[in-house]
């Protein structure tokens, strides 16, 4: 049982670094957002879409729903976003984000090379051109897997 115990809490502090979804309201839109390792995704899901699967390689997920609808199917709000990443030593990569479509989803993806342990300060300007204009500003440490 203690065996059990020690394995589950183990367990729990590797995974729960690694993926952790964050949001935020501003108005009516709630705008949410992920970083991630390439490698989480599926070779398959990876080349579909174009993305560059490594150890190496982190993406940044960004999407906004309207939160005032009511099907939630069909609330995907598009958005023009643009924004760099800044790691410790004061290095800033201009963060290139597409627009993925499945269906009735609309999410923006944008891949950054990191290294181990390595921590990014993110500054992301989101907009509808109508009535969204915000900053995102957030930081996350990568890992390699």
């Amino acid at each position: 049982m203690f065996r059990a115990l020690i394995a589950l809490i183990l367990t729990a502090l590797v995974a729960l670094p690694a993926v952790a979804e964050q949001k935020m309201q501003v108005g009516k839109y709630a705008i949410h957002y992920v970083t991630f390792g390439s490698t989480f995704l599926t070779p398959d899901i990876a080349k579909a879409y174009g993305v560059n699967r490594s150890r190496y390689t982190g993406l940044v997920n960004i999407s906004v729903l309207d939160s005032s609808q009511q099907d939630l199917d069909t609330n995907a709000v598009r958005v023009t976003i643009n924004g760099t990443a800044r790691d410790l030593t004061g290095i800033t990569k201009t963060l290139e984000f597409r627009e993925i479509r499945e269906g009735d989803a609309i999410y923006y993806i944008a891949e950054l090379d990191h290294r181990n342990e390595e921590t990014y300060h993110f500054n992301i300007d989101i907009s509808n051109q109508r009535d969204l204009s915000t900053k995102l500003k957030f930081q996350q440490k990568f890992y390699v897997d």
